[in-house]
């Protein structure tokens, strides 16, 4: 059987797994049961043909992975929720929205999202390199500055949420969602055996997404000189897309070449995967080879 292609994203107590034609999501519930989710993949970026367009399929595509990812994520967070939290919850927003309600939600977690990303990772950065415009004149060296002080932001967040329990337990599902895919990559047998003797770090995680994102941001935003602060921000709000189409246009690149200079490239954002990654337990590499098998069956 050929071999197909592969990704997924761990969620609460479980992990989601997505070929081209499927989607899957299994978690294990608190009595130890695994609940599996699976629909067939519908995307409107591949109807629109968007997905054959280099450097503009980058940003649409992470949109729909983000609005998808908060589904799933939705999915295994309603085994977990209290009770009454739950239906006082339900019962405020479906009295407003209706039968919108999940919708809207997403929409506002996508916006929150947003908001808090631009500040961490634009809005501080520049403010850090204004602080140096006094002394330094070299506009290059400005933006080098911002740069690093985003690479250093993103470093701190993704070591500070790892000390949470909760975050822990997610960050081994991701390890587990990684050494699956990497069994089934190596043709072998999709046991818990199998899966437990792989690496949990991956070149074409989400986490090297990040990592290339900003790279690639120090790179495009040091042809841009070091206008007004006001100017600064807006400029880099503005070429988010293309920073993330280039962006996607080199992890695909990563994923389909193993050689010295992919290795390289990779190398930042494999080293980070040491922090958003942890060693799975066999059951936890259970439910992602369980979420894995779903997308991959031939039915």
């Amino acid at each position: 059987m050929k071999k197909q292609s592969v990704g997924g994203q761990a969620v609460i107590e479980g992990v989601m797994m997505q070929s081209k034609e499927k989607r899957a999501v299994a978690v294990r519930k608190s009595n130890g049961e695994i609940v599996v989710k699976k629909n067939r993949v519908k995307s409107w970026i591949k109807d629109k043909n968007i997905d054959k367009i280099p450097f503009l399929r980058g940003s649409f595509v992470l949109i729909e992975t983000m609005v998808e990812g908060i589904k799933s994520l939705n999915f295994s967070s309603e085994f977990f929720l209290d009770e009454e939290e739950e239906d006082a919850f339900d019962r405020f927003f479906k009295s407003i929205f209706k039968d919108k309600a999940n919708d809207v939600m997403i929409g506002l977690t996508m916006i929150i999202s947003i908001i808090l990303s631009i500040g961490l990772f634009v809005l501080i950065p520049t403010v850090v390199g204004g602080l140096f415009s006094k002394y330094i004149q070299s506009d290059f060296v400005l933006n080098l500055i911002e740069g690093f002080a985003r690479i250093a932001i993103l470093f701190i967040y993704i070591v500070g949420i790892s000390k949470s329990k909760d975050i822990e337990r997610v960050f081994q599902y991701h390890g587990a969602e990684h050494k699956s895919i990497y069994c089934y990559e190596s043709g072998e047998e999709l046991t818990v055996e199998n899966a437990r003797k792989f690496t949990r770090l991956h070149p074409r995680c989400g986490t090297n997404f990040l990592f290339i994102v900003m790279f690639t941001s120090i790179i495009l935003f040091s042809f841009f000189g070091w206008p007004n602060p006001i100017l600064r921000v807006v400029m880099r709000i503005i070429c988010i897309p293309v920073v993330a189409g280039i962006s996607y246009e080199i992890i695909r690149f990563l994923g389909k070449y193993n050689n010295s200079l992919t290795k390289i490239v990779a190398y930042p954002g494999m080293f980070l995967q040491n922090f958003t990654t942890k060693e799975p337990d066999d059951e936890q590499l259970e439910v992602a080879l369980t979420a894995l098998k779903a997308v991959i069956e031939e039915k």
